[in-house]
């Protein structure tokens, strides 16, 4: 509302403008002169300052009037009652006030005007950002299982203009998110609100999920709301031995590593499927069991198995016990080499009676033909083999006796 001095604002106004336009005075119309004014932009709650200027002035009067051309200053002259509207500087050059604690509906444009004539203006918009508040996760429900999806949504109300959310899982930005945006009519501000959908799992656990909300209000100082996950799952087992030859006579430890949300209960060791044969040098330490004094008995599969209120989860590990005197490696006898060597002895023992087999033949032949050249003459087979051979050697004499 106007203060009481409202009225005589308005007459000192009109005084002035009579002044400025009586040819009794002799003053003329100062030309060239402007107002000179800039838009401000303020948070909400904080301070707005709104400058007026003239480079040159022939003791004409300025105003400040607000986006509902309601008088603020004239001159140096309050003419609204408003104990957040106060004047910094009042000359013929310059016309500053300061407007404190800023609210939404101080947004709009305010207008200088230089009285002279005609009356000449300048515009200035007054933007008055709407601070988020501070953001909130909901849709979290401790714990979550192993493999079940999560729905987490982030939301933050009284923004102007509207946020920007942005979802993070520890450092690394999380970009299928759904985003949304309602403003209220009243105070043009709005409510954001961003989705985002995760199935659990166990490398997720412990993991923090944080909802950053950016606005240009906070001055690069990004509002955070987090929540550290809490992901249950069945336990995860494996079987460490504490040596990978174990010999005769020696000791061994297998080490059941265990993991899993909650911590699994005590371990239990079984082997080949039934209990330790042997407690006396088996014993078993919490998740190892210590083999003392090794034998060949010891041979078979080593079962660890743990549970929690998830799940069970079984490892198994095969215990081989070695010969002391037996290098790495050596496990028994090199079957490769015994068949490569029973091979060869076949091989050769085949060879070997083909070759006679031939050579038999071809004896035989040679026999025949001969008891066939000699059987002219010769009362039995013998004798015509000796006859068929003399004939040989006197055809051969013969024959070097000719050469």
């Amino acid at each position: 509302a106007y203060s009481i001095i409202a009225p005589m604002v308005r007459f000192f106004s009109i005084v002035k403008l009579l002044q400025l336009t009586s040819p009794l005075k002799g003053q003329k119309c100062s030309q060239g002169q402007f107002p000179l004014t800039q838009n401000v932009t303020v948070i909400e709650g904080e301070t707005a300052t709104l400058t007026c200027r003239v480079d040159q002035n022939d003791n004409t009067s300025l105003q400040w009037s607000n986006p509902a051309q309601q008088t603020l200053y004239f001159d140096d002259k309050k003419a609204l009652r408003d104990n957040r509207i106060e004047l910094l500087r009042a000359t013929w050059h310059e016309l500053t006030i300061r407007v404190t604690d800023v609210s939404l509906s101080d947004e709009g444009q305010y207008t200088c005007s230089l009285f002279t004539m005609p009356v000449k203006t300048s515009k200035a918009f007054l933007t008055v950002l709407g601070v988020p508040e501070t953001p909130q996760i909901s849709g979290f429900i401790s714990p979550v299982m192993e493999g079940d999806r999560m729905e987490l949504t982030c939301k933050t109300s009284g923004s102007k203009p509207a946020a920007d959310i942005r979802w993070y899982k520890n450092e690394k930005e999380v970009k299928d998110v759904k985003y949304l945006k309602e403003e209220d009519a009243n105070r043009k501000t709005f409510t954001v609100s961003s989705t985002m959908n995760l199935k659990a799992d166990r490398s997720d656990d412990g993991a923090t999920i944080s909802c950053r909300v950016d606005h240009e209000s906070l001055n690069s100082k990004p509002q955070i709301a987090k929540q550290v996950l809490e992901i249950h799952y069945i336990p995860s087992v494996k079987i460490i031995p504490s040596t990978l030859w174990p010999e005769e006579g020696q000791s061994i430890t297998l080490i059941c590593e265990s993991k899993g949300k909650p911590l699994p209960d005590p371990v239990l060791w079984t082997k080949d499927g039934g209990e330790l044969p042997d407690p006396e040098r088996m014993v078993v330490n919490g998740r190892e069991l210590v083999i003392n004094f090794l034998n060949k008995t010891d041979n078979g599969t080593y079962r660890c198995e743990a549970e929690n209120s998830i799940g069970i989860s079984i490892a198994e590990y095969v215990l081989i016990i070695h010969d002391p005197n037996a290098l790495p490696g050596q496990t028994g006898p090199d079957h490769a080499l015994i068949g490569g060597i029973v091979a060869v002895v076949v091989f050769v023992t085949l060879c070997s009676i083909i070759l006679l087999g031939r050579y038999l033949a071809r004896h035989k032949g040679t026999y025949l033909t001969n008891e066939a050249k000699g059987a002219e003459d010769a009362p039995d087979a013998d004798t015509a083999i000796i006859n068929a051979e003399g004939s040989q050697v006197n055809a051969e004499e013969k024959k070097e006796y000719f050469i």
